[in-house]
């Protein structure tokens, strides 16, 4: 109830109750008169009605003062005295009550802010014990995060409702909604696994988990293969067990093997086409041998014919082989695990290791810094470092100098020195010998030959006899080396996001009413805009938006674009928020953030601060762009409403709600500051709101609605 309308009320009954009495009185007085007495009352009061009317009200003002100084004086501030202790207790234990009143309530409010204070020594030695029992806890957090965000392989870990609890940065790059188009769903916590993976095959690989858990099998794994966009994924998924062996969750471990299988498909149709290319001319080759054989006593025209049948065709079976092999060389070499590495690096590595191990001095003058190589380090340097050993006690080389130059889609890097050149056939048994340097005859051991051939590279020298001038010359494919996906600015520390109170939590239904507003997620959003009147053609020019999980707001899951209004921005409201049409010129327009938007708020409860005004703006778009937003929408301005009564509207604002909770105000007047700080209020309103009864989302609409701000029209 308001003031004014509280001051009304208790008037009223004063003027009731005062009348009450009057009246009693007078009847008591008038019983007591005689029959003269009272004809001479009725004379004095004839004619005089309107008089005592008036004094009547006059006498109701002195009334009306001391009552409108004793509700300022006590009831008011008692309500606001409830309120502001309720904001101590539950949500920021920094702020204190305002002495206002009488004297008295003054000295309360003192009293109160002293026992705050004494509260707030207790709460920060509490504190303390808390963070020194959890440092503990908090390693064990970080050696979790330092594992995870160290691991190639995609890793997520679901609750038995398919509600993502972990992931790692190679899952959110290998699952981004780009890899499945238009319409594939965004990795966070708290999101389904079945809008991103098919959920016929993860249902049917928990089955399989659950048969073997109960057979007893020491491995209950399951693997499946399925389809994101254009990728292949191979998937293996284990099951998270709780301390009664019951399945409460399961980790699925990713691999894109789109590559390989393309690989393999490559593989097959080559075989196909050596097989089909070779048959016709190995079928000629064999009739015409068989007829040689069969007639020995053929003259010699005729044997002659079939010599050059046999020659002709072993000729063309040579140049399609020799043809197919250089079409499809990376095919035929033997898969092995590569790295990408400047060609700088390479030389300077076997500057190092010619130094330390041989005592050979190699010069390099410089080159090309961006040259990149797709290589296996350790064993390429090893096997040229045995061959530069071998070359040494053979020739005498002492000192090389390093050549860098790029042929076409190769890197030839050449090993020149001065004196007695290198014989060719030697190179040749060298080439054939293991590369280590223990034990040659180990059959385990790659020969150089062999390690050049992984590397689809080749090995030649040559020598200047007059000039002595001697170089052996290794040459290499040229590599560019994949981009790595940045990672969100605003991530800090290791990317590695997880919240396992998530395995608790139910599923989420469609009943989301009768939820507790604790279990929920949330996507809190702000927009800024070009003008206040959405009716009148104002436009979204940027939204921002931050997802609430588990009582939790997930800074790292957020969402922000800025927006062409394709219209002019008025110079007030530039700086409001300090967006200008330079900034928003040639960023997309509504018709296409508003379905990214849309996908990144699925599934969740949409909250803003005056959500009135941005519902507004998405609502005057579902006819341009034909996407809808009908998921329900909390209001932190009711909310506050709500848990605050005793305030003024003034001391709703998103400044002075934050300033009240405790919520530290960065970013204020951009979309995704603005949403971030309405995030942290909403938190802090829920325990409130609990405190009044309001526990589910159902609820908390229900009394939103009964606001008087829930009345504004935009």
């Amino acid at each position: 109830m308001s003031p004014r309308l509280r001051f009304a009320f208790w008037l009223a009954i004063l003027s009731l109750l005062l009348g009450s009495l009057l009246a009693l009185a007078g009847g008591l007085l008038w019983a007591d008169l005689n029959g003269q007495e009272r004809t001479a009352v009725l004379a004095l009061l004839a004619g005089r009605g309107a008089l005592l009317v008036v004094l009547s009200g006059l006498l109701l003002i002195p009334f009306g003062v001391l009552l409108r100084l004793w509700l300022a004086a006590y009831p008011e501030v008692v309500i606001r005295l409830s309120e502001e202790i309720g904001i101590i207790h539950r949500v920021n234990p920094a702020h204190r009550v305002a002495l206002t009143g009488s004297r008295d309530m003054r000295r309360l409010g003192a009293a109160l802010n002293a026992f705050a204070e004494a509260h707030c020594a207790l709460q920060r030695e509490v504190a303390v014990r808390v963070e020194e029992a959890n440092a503990r806890l908090e390693q064990e957090k970080n050696r979790l995060a330092a594992l995870m965000s160290e691991l190639e392989q995609s890793v997520l870990v679901c609750n038995r409702e398919g509600r993502i609890l972990l992931y790692n940065s190679s899952a959110s790059l290998l699952l981004e909604p780009d890899a499945a188009g238009p319409a594939g769903a965004p990795v966070g916590l708290g999101r389904s696994i079945f809008g991103i993976l098919d959920q016929r095959l993860i249902v049917h690989a928990l089955e399989r988990v659950r048969q073997h858990l109960q057979q007893d099998n020491p491995s209950p794994v399951a693997h499946f293969v399925t389809a994101r966009g254009a990728h292949l994924l191979r998937a293996q998924m284990a099951p998270v067990l709780d301390q009664h062996g019951e399945l409460i969750g399961f980790v699925l471990i990713l691999d894109d093997i789109t590559r390989s299988v393309e690989l393999n498909s490559r593989r097959d149709a080559l075989l196909q086409q050596l097989t089909e290319g070779t048959r016709a001319a190995l079928g000629n080759i064999r009739a015409a041998a068989e007829t040689m054989e069969q007639y020995p006593q053929m003259d010699a025209e005729r044997r002659q014919r079939f010599g050059k049948v046999i020659s002709d065709e072993a000729q063309r079976l040579s140049l399609h082989l020799e043809q197919t092999l250089s079409q499809h060389a990376d095919l035929l070499r033997p898969q092995w695990p590569l790295e990408d590495m400047l060609a700088t690096d390479l030389l300077l590595a076997l500057q190092r290791n010619f130094a330390a191990t041989l005592g050979v001095v190699a010069h390099y003058p410089g080159g090309d810094e961006s040259l990149w190589l797709s290589l296996d380090s350790y064993s390429l340097v090893q096997a040229l470092t045995q061959l530069m050993g071998a070359m040494a006690a053979t020739l005498g080389i002492r000192e090389v100098t390093f050549e860098l130059t790029v042929e076409g889609r190769f890197v030839r890097l050449a090993l020149r020195w001065s004196g007695a050149p290198l014989d060719p056939q030697q190179l040749h048994e060298w080439e054939q010998r293991s590369c280590s340097p223990v034990a040659e005859e180990d059959a385990a051991a790659s020969t150089l030959k062999e390690v050049l051939e992984r590397h689809g590279g080749e090995l030649w020298c040559q020598a200047d006899a007059l000039a002595a001038d001697n170089r052996l010359y290794l040459q290499l494919p040229v590599s560019q080396p994949q981009a790595q996906a940045p990672l969100p600015a605003r991530v800090q520390g290791r990317p590695v996001y997880y919240d396992f109170d998530l395995f608790s939590q139910a599923g989420q239904t469609p009943e989301l009413d009768e939820l507790p507003l604790r279990e929920l997620a949330y996507t809190v959003f702000d927009t800024e805009t070009t003008g206040l009147s959405p009716s009148e053609g104002d436009e979204i020019i940027s939204i921002g938006a931050v997802r609430v999980v588990n009582g939790r707001l997930l800074m790292q899951e957020c969402f922000e674009q800025l927006i062409d209004p394709h219209r002019p921005i008025p110079r007030e409201s530039q700086q409001v928020h300090g967006l200008t049409p330079q900034m928003l010129a040639g960023q997309p327009s509504i018709g296409e953030v508003l379905p990214l938007f849309q996908r990144f708020a699925e599934d969740t409860v949409l909250v803003a601060h005056n959500a009135a005004f941005d519902m507004r703006f998405l609502q005057l778009k579902e006819a341009q762009t034909g996407i809808r937003f009908i998921q329900p929408v909390l209001d932190t301005l009711l909310l506050s409403a709500l848990v605050h009564p005793g305030h003024a509207a003034d001391e709703h604002r998103l400044e002075q709600i934050a300033a009240r909770l405790g919520v530290h105000v960065v970013g204020r007047h951009t979309a995704l500051g603005d949403a971030m700080v309405t995030g942290e209020v909403f938190l802090k309103l829920i325990p409130l709101l609990a405190e009044r009864g309001i526990h589910t989302l159902k609820q908390a609409r229900e009394a939103s609605r009964k606001t008087l701000y829930a009345k504004l029209e935009y």
